[in-house]
């Protein structure tokens, strides 16, 4: 059997030679315009082998001319795939799968997508990017409809940060306290709450302070929601309000390190009463169904409102775990430290590192660093270590004690 394949744009055409050996590859200089391979196969089957006469002999021509594209070199690996296996019983199977395994499939490359997986979340994006004017206007729809409670829940948290930024910076000055700055700070804290609800007055929000449901009709999600965002930041102001008393006290009658535990104690106080004030606005909007619901939205609203009964009582249970160490830690007074000595003092330089003044109830601690009382005490309100050596000296943060005041919305 004789197998020629020629693929040559020049006319002259040569004799091949019958050769027995294995596949070589040899090169042809004598054509022109490209590049001629003699390409000799043995063909191998289970039978003598046949006479030189019907020996195979593939001859491939491959021009370098610019016309050829890169669909070339595909179709010289079909040719070498349909060539190089014995036509037999089963031929066709393995025809086929030497073309799948020379020439893979060049959609996924052509793609430029290495994974499904990219390719779904761009479909995601495509999507989104079609569909952002819609969610603009929505948007826009739905600001217009609640313009009103979104100003009064953004004017309210803006009025949170600068109080709460303003409490601190006066528990920081300690002894130089501007009383007046506290007092302007009640003031505001004060004006703001009851223009609110003069705002508002028909609502009755005020109920939700002392556990009751508003007079809002209807309770849908939303007016739900924002009923208790807006509770939540009102009751931020009431325990700041307390906290700006505190400062008021005169330094004569209460130390700093006194003032730190009662202003730990009231965010405690305050984090309590925020977990407690949604509960009943929540179980009323679970339980509300319609008339056309009947007995069985009836069930499933109790069933809900259960769930969320036991949900809220397991976090109580953890918040009011916290409270009672924080009442410990009140009501121990623990200091750091032990009282150091006059010479200790005068060895360190009778500087306090932190406070740059003189040693006032000096307290040395176990790394031998000396510290005012007042300022070591504020410093592990938010730290662990010692301010010079970084030796840990505690294994727990006091908080709250800088009259900071927790920024997190108790939404349920």
């Amino acid at each position: 059997m004789k197998l020629r394949v020629q693929n040559d744009r020049s006319d002259c055409r040569e004799k091949p030679t019958l050769r027995k050996s294995q596949t070589v590859m040899q090169p042809n200089p004598g054509e022109q315009g490209g590049l001629s391979f003699n390409l000799q196969a043995e063909l191998h089957t289970g039978t003598p082998s046949p006479p030189a006469a019907d020996s195979g002999q593939v001859r491939v021509s491959m021009t370098g001319g610019s016309g050829e594209s890169s669909g070339g070199t595909s179709s010289r690996r079909s040719r070498l795939g349909s060539h190089s296996h014995p036509h037999g019983h089963g031929g066709t199977q393995h025809h086929s799968n030497s073309e799948s395994e020379l020439d893979p499939p060049e959609s996924d490359v052509d793609s430029g997508e290495p994974s499904a997986s990219l390719a779904e979340l761009r479909c995601v994006f495509q999507w989104i990017q079609k569909s952002l004017p819609f969610l603009v206007l929505l948007c826009v729809k739905l600001f217009i409809q609640h313009a009103l409670g979104l100003a009064v829940g953004v004017g309210l948290f803006l009025n949170f940060l600068y109080v709460n930024k303003n409490i601190q910076s006066q528990v920081f000055l300690q002894d130089h306290q501007s009383k007046l700055k506290c007092i302007w700070l009640l003031l505001f804290l004060s004006s703001s709450t009851l223009l609110l609800y003069y705002t508002f007055l028909s609502e009755t929000l005020y109920n939700c302070l002392v556990f009751l449901s508003p007079t809002i009709e209807p309770l849908a999600f939303w007016e739900t929601l924002w009923a208790v965002g807006v509770t939540n930041l009102i009751i931020k102001f009431l325990f700041m309000g307390v906290k700006c008393l505190i400062l008021l006290v005169p330094s004569s009658l209460v130390s700093c390190r006194t003032q730190g535990r009662w202003l730990m104690l009231t965010e405690e106080l305050g984090q309590v009463h925020q977990a407690t004030a949604p509960v009943p606005l929540w179980f009323r909007y679970l339980v509300t169904y319609q008339e056309s619901d009947g007995t069985p939205g009836l069930t499933l609203g109790v069933l809900l409102a259960l769930l969320y009964l036991i949900l809220k009582l397991l976090g109580l249970y953890k918040q009011w775990t916290v409270l009672l160490r924080t009442v410990r830690v009140f009501l121990a007074g623990e200091r750091c430290g032990s009282a150091a000595t006059r010479a200790e003092c005068m060895e360190a330089g009778d500087v306090c590192p932190i406070c740059q003044g003189e040693y006032r109830d000096p307290r040395v601690l176990i790394c031998q660093h000396i510290f005012c009382d007042e300022c070591i005490a504020l410093w592990f309100n938010r730290e662990k270590s010692c301010p010079l050596c970084r030796a840990v000296i505690t294994d727990q943060v006091y908080r709250w004690r800088d009259g900071a005041t927790s920024p997190h919305l108790q939404i349920y």
